[in-house]
């Protein structure tokens, strides 16, 4: 017997599901173009030899709110973290953050993050649920240039560096007190079924054909090959 409120009830699942795939195609599409701007910024982006170092990377593409920002979700993103063996990257895993300072300091322009993990305790906290930046995590605004012989105290000890990027040009950004969580949906939506950031490091998942581009990119600016 047919039911419309079972009937709507299914529409609105099935419309969800593909707003979710729609929007997480476009945000690791953002994610990965945001990767090529780091290879052509020069002296203004984020120096090779951080790149080189890191753990894992994070991207969180296309924040644009204006003055101060409010609400309870600030943005979404996909991350990749080495391989075992220190060659290539594992398939990204999805991720929200909200809360912390930036809010006060992107103005109205469009702000991309980056985050660099430099070390396994800063990607054990990558992959866990959710974490503190400044919290179980440290965390600094990175340094920006060629040249990291000046690194501060902080930015040596940090778990975690973060930059932003509004109209091209790469700056160091204080995201303390913000909070980054695993997106189970836009995970769930990119490999079919329910898994974890953890799971998907650990079991050496399959790159999914939406993602190839963005693990691309990854291997370019630094394979350790």
């Amino acid at each position: 017997m047919w039911n419309e409120s079972t009937y709507w009830s299914g529409a609105r699942r099935v419309y969800r599901r593909s707003r979710l795939r729609e929007y997480g195609r476009a945000t690791i599409k953002r994610a990965t173009a945001d990767l090529r701007e780091l290879t052509r910024a020069g002296d203004k982006g984020i120096p090779t030899d951080l790149l080189n170092k890191a753990t894992c990377i994070v991207v969180i593409p296309g924040l644009k709110k204006g003055g101060f920002i409010v609400g309870a979700e600030y943005g979404k993103g996909f991350f990749s973290c080495r391989r075992l063996n220190g060659v290539g990257w594992s398939a990204p895993g999805a991720v929200r953050i909200a809360g912390g300072k930036f809010g006060l300091l992107i103005g109205g322009a469009e702000t991309d993050l980056v985050m660099l993990v430099m070390n396994r305790r800063g990607m054990d906290s990558l992959l866990s649920d959710h974490f503190d930046l400044g919290g179980e995590a440290s965390a600094a605004a990175g340094p920006v240039g060629r040249n990291v012989s000046a690194l501060t105290d902080a930015q040596m000890r940090a778990e975690i560096l973060t930059y932003s990027r509004q109209r091209g040009i790469f700056g160091g950004l204080d995201l303390t007190g913000a909070v980054v969580t695993e997106d189970k949906d836009s995970d769930r939506e990119l490999y079919g079924s329910a898994i974890t950031n953890k799971e998907l490091v650990a079991n050496n998942m399959k790159v999914p054909a939406a993602a190839r581009q963005f693990i691309h990119e990854l291997d370019r600016l630094s394979s350790r090959k």
